[in-house]
């Protein structure tokens, strides 16, 4: 995956999840996952940006354990609406995978540099 397509791809999850937030931030009860929710995968396509803005390799390992992060605290609070009954459905479905497989994917890149930075020192 090119990094044009990953940032499409983090664009995408992000707006997905602003349109599935938008009626739980009318609910009181679950007005504050929501934001939480949001703030996270909003984070993840602004911060994935910055990664692709990297100086360094160093620079990428810190910048993409942001967006690792970030990417984990959005599967988490999808966990919390579906394990709580907070909704259901196709789209929670969609997010909850697309989370999942966002964490594997920086998980997976920051591990490669990592293991590159490693092999270069020695």
């Amino acid at each position: 995956m090119t990094p044009q397509e990953l940032k499409a791809r983090t664009t995408a999850f992000a707006y997905c999840t602003v349109r599935f937030t938008r009626p739980l931030l009318q609910d009181i009860d679950t007005r504050d996952i929501a934001r939480q929710l949001r703030r996270a995968a909003t984070a993840v396509a602004a911060n994935y940006r910055a990664v692709c803005r990297a100086r360094s390799d160093r620079e990428f390992i810190a910048k993409v354990g942001v967006v690792l992060e970030e990417a984990d605290e959005a599967e988490f609070w999808l966990e919390v609406i579906r394990d709580c009954a907070i909704a259901t459905g196709a789209e929670l479905s969609w997010l909850i995978k697309e989370a999942g497989e966002l964490v594997r994917i920086f998980a997976a890149s920051r591990r490669t540099v990592r293991e590159r930075l490693r092999r270069e020192t020695k």
